[in-house]
């Protein structure tokens, strides 16, 4: 089984990876700080609940196959561009940015089980399984940038 959000393990491995992490972390790759990043990755999460309304682009990213080979298989790349929603808010305190990614985490398996998601601004429409697995992917993608 690939990791998930979705699943109890795959949160739990992101939740003490999180607890490892530094405000004062340098990224290995990019430009956004640790707080930066967790607010990032917050919103992402925000986002695929459907309380952060996101702009939806045209991309050959929406079509079968290579939607489901970027989700589930293919490396992320460093630097790839993301929603500028993703990107704007200025980072809260850092244990109330930690306590909000904690809290995104934990509640991401209710949430995996609700009937209708937001169209991905990339992918378009994709599964509940598919937002887990891009989900835990992107987080671990930036757990990695600072190194934990």
């Amino acid at each position: 089984m690939r990791k998930s959000l979705a699943n109890v393990a795959g949160r739990k491995e992101l939740l003490q990876r999180l607890s490892r992490l530094r405000p004062e972390a340098k990224p290995l790759w990019g430009r956004m700080t640790a707080p930066q990043m967790l607010a990032h990755v917050s919103d992402w999460m925000l986002m695929a609940s459907g309380d952060l309304p996101v702009a939806g682009k045209k991309a050959v990213l929406r079509y079968a196959p290579i939607k489901q080979l970027v989700i589930y298989w293919l490396p992320f790349p460093k630097g790839v561009p993301t929603a500028r929603e993703l990107l704007t808010r200025a980072p809260a305190q850092w244990d109330a940015e930690c306590d909000s990614m904690r809290e995104r985490l934990d509640s991401f398996e209710k949430l995996y089980r609700k009937s209708e998601w937001p169209d991905h601004p990339i992918f378009g429409s994709i599964s509940p399984r598919a937002w887990g697995v891009l989900g835990y992917r992107h987080t671990d993608h930036h757990f990695r940038q600072f190194g934990v």
